[in-house]
């Protein structure tokens, strides 16, 4: 059983940062790829930012500048450190994670996502 926890999500005004946290648990050989997503209201889901184990990050146009995604491949752990915030930055974040684990026999990888965070930025 694996379980990816999401933490740091809240109102912000406009300019102000926040700081979101994902760590994963469970059955765990190695956690693989990370990266943050978000659904603003009305909209599809889309990628905010994506990290490999190695530290290689990509970021969305959108948020180039402004975010920074980090992980702590100790804790397992991956944060998303969302400075000068706007409102249409305003979504549910998701963190998503591909992760290597024991099957019955042999291991495999699979694709994880957490519960979902709120972040609300006013105008």
């Amino acid at each position: 059983q694996v379980q990816l926890v999401e933490s740091g999500g809240g109102l912000v005004q406009a300019g102000g940062s926040l700081r979101l946290s994902c760590a994963a648990s469970g059955s765990i050989i190695s956690v693989n790829g990370m990266g943050w997503y978000r659904q603003p209201p009305g909209s599809e889901r889309e990628l905010v930012a994506t990290i490999t184990s190695g530290g290689t990050t990509t970021y969305a146009d959108s948020v180039k500048g402004r975010f920074t995604i980090s992980r702590d491949n100790v804790k397992n752990t991956v944060y998303l450190q969302m400075n000068s915030l706007k409102p249409e930055d305003t979504a549910v974040y998701y963190c998503n994670a591909e992760i290597t684990r024991a099957r019955i026999i042999g291991v495999g990888r699979y694709n994880y996502w957490g519960q979902g965070t709120q972040v609300t930025v006013s105008s």
